[in-house]
Order: structure tokens, then C-alpha cells, then sequence
């Protein structure tokens, strides 16, 4: 369990979205925090994909990868 500090601001945001969505503030911070970490994750696998990136194939070496015929 955590305790977070937010200001005013943010903290009448969060009760409103949390209120539209028929949530508690807990339950909704808690699905932010979850899908934040997700996206975090999902952005991590991109920038290393990236950083070890083969060249791209032309389609004849794709189909031929693929043991795909003409």
C-alpha cells in the first residue's frame, strides 16, 4: 500500500474522472498507476527493438523468409 501526496488541483481531476466513471479515487489511481506501468513497459520493448534493429527486408526477402512462393 502507498500514500500519495497530490495537490489540489490534481486531486479534484482525479475525484471527477473517478466519479464519471463510477469509481473510487482508489480504484481509479489504481488502474492510472497499472496501465502507466504498462505503457512504460511497452515503450521500454520499443526503444530496445529499436536500438538492436535489423535492416529491413525488401519483399522478395520477406517471402522468402516466409517460404512464400511467387
Amino acid at each position: 500500500m502507498i500514500s500519495v501526496a497530490l495537490n489540489a488541483d490534481i486531486e479534484q481531476r482525479l475525484t471527477e474522472l473517478a466519479k464519471s466513471r463510477g469509481l473510487s479515487k482508489s480504484d481509479f489511481a489504481r488502474e492510472l498507476i497499472e496501465a502507466c506501468i504498462d505503457d512504460l513497459d511497452d515503450i521500454g520493448m520499443a526503444v530496445g527493438r529499436l536500438e538492436n534493429r535489423q535492416p529491413a527486408l525488401t519483399t522478395e526477402q520477406a517471402r522468402k523468409a516466409l517460404g512464400l512462393g511467387d
